[in-house]
């Protein structure tokens, strides 16, 4: 591709997010919803003006990596220790009950399948889709309200965090059943190395990176060098581990959260990252959009899979958190907050397709699924969040008249 063109796409992308998310802003959205919207009407879906290419879809996923690396810096490990078994637990039946929900839909709309047939498998691999959860869309939201470092922030982090995890290994029994050169036990004992490795060679480099920033405070290495190990994270875990790179990078900044410089290593990633990269990685969700293709049977199958999907979330993960003593207004923000759909749905669908599992037109659907999602989450957390906060100043005034 010419460099010209690729300026061209620039130039557009950045004019038009940066747009429309002041517009959102100015509608009381987030400013997230502005630029996926964006991408919907520059992208093929509309006015075509800009094409999905192989650039700007690696530049989105460095937008994706850079954000969930902020995330993992702005990580409060106290609170992430409080949260953490809860975490696990809304993870594992934030994905099981997707599982089941997508499985049923299938089956429901297309016809049950005995199981060990080929329709069985589709139908499996259907919900499998749903179980991932995209985090970055769902961090960006809760960092513009300043609720990201709350209890239900870190625990909304947290689980989407495992439920990559527990959804890959889930992927990998799914397509053990298709894949013979698919190892089931193999795969799950290179994420457990992974968690270890981190665990233990994490240690060391926080203690490195400690005593290096001590001696040169708030110098340019610093967040050179920050920046280089989440890249060299997010490429190990998923080129060696089979784990996705955004699990690599948010471990990284989890590694140098308590540092020193930790905050202006944050603000330094935040000029390269929520400036340049991150807008398009917003833009590119709708960029991807296209439904010339679509027929009458895949649109009510399409509404199906983005209502289960979206639902099936907020249940599992909400009905969990209430057993750990959060409120239902906590309960429904952390089902929100773990709905959104994004990378990881896209790398499961390539991977049946792939394999043969499903055939494109079942694309269409995560499409949607993701465009849905990514715009009605940070409108509900917004709703919610700020209900929530009304609803703390009334109480906080009743207690002053008192």
């Amino acid at each position: 591709m010419e460099t010209y063109r690729i300026l061209k796409d620039l130039a557009i992308v950045f004019i038009c997010a940066k747009g429309a998310g002041l517009l959102a802003r100015k509608l009381k959205a987030p400013m997230v919803v502005g630029e996926i919207i964006s991408g919907l009407i520059i992208g093929p879906c509309l006015l075509g003006w800009v094409q999905p290419n192989d650039f700007i879809g690696q530049m989105a996923e460095i937008g994706v990596v850079l954000i969930m690396f902020s995330a993992g810096l702005e990580t409060n490990l106290q609170e992430l220790k409080k949260s953490g078994f809860a975490a696990f637990l809304i993870a594992c039946v934030g994905v099981l009950v997707p599982l089941i929900g997508g499985t049923l839909l299938y089956m429901c709309i297309y016809g049950f399948a005995s199981v060990g047939t080929d329709e069985f498998f589709k139908a499996v691999f259907i919900g499998c889709i749903m179980t991932a959860t995209s985090v970055g869309i769902t961090v960006e939201v809760l960092k513009e309200m300043g609720k990201l470092k709350t209890r239900v922030g870190q625990t909304i982090l947290s689980a989407a965090i495992i439920d990559d995890v527990i959804g890959i290994i889930v992927l990998t029994f799914v397509l053990g059943f298709k894949d013979p050169d698919s190892n089931t036990l193999l795969v799950t004992g290179k994420i457990l190395l992974f968690l270890v490795l981190s665990l233990v060679l994490g240690f060391i480099i926080y203690k490195v990176f400690k005593f290096y920033d001590d001696r040169h405070a708030h110098t340019r290495r610093i967040p050179i060098i920050a920046i280089t190990l989440c890249f060299a994270m997010a490429f190990v875990a998923e080129k060696y581990f089979g784990i996705a790179d955004i699990t690599g990078a948010y471990i990284a900044g989890i590694i140098l959260c308590n540092v020193r410089d930790a905050e202006y290593i944050d603000r330094r990633v935040s000029i390269n990252g929520y400036m340049f990269f991150a807008p398009v990685f917003f833009v590119s969700i709708g960029l991807k959009t296209d439904f010339s293709s679509v027929d009458s049977s895949m649109i009510v199958f399409s509404i199906g899979f983005v209502i289960v999907a979206m639902i099936s979330k907020i249940i599992g993960c909400g009905l969990v958190s209430k057993c750990f003593k959060y409120s239902w207004t906590d309960c429904l923000k952390i089902g929100v907050g773990m709905m959104t759909r994004g990378e990881v749905a896209l790398i499961i669908t390539n991977k049946g397709l792939g394999l043969g599992i499903i055939d494109s037109s079942y694309f269409t659907a995560v499409i949607l699924l993701i465009i849905v999602s990514s715009i009605v989450t940070p409108v509900l957390l917004k709703l919610l969040f700020g209900k929530s906060h009304d609803s703390g100043e009334k109480e906080a005034a009743v207690q002053a008249a008192k």
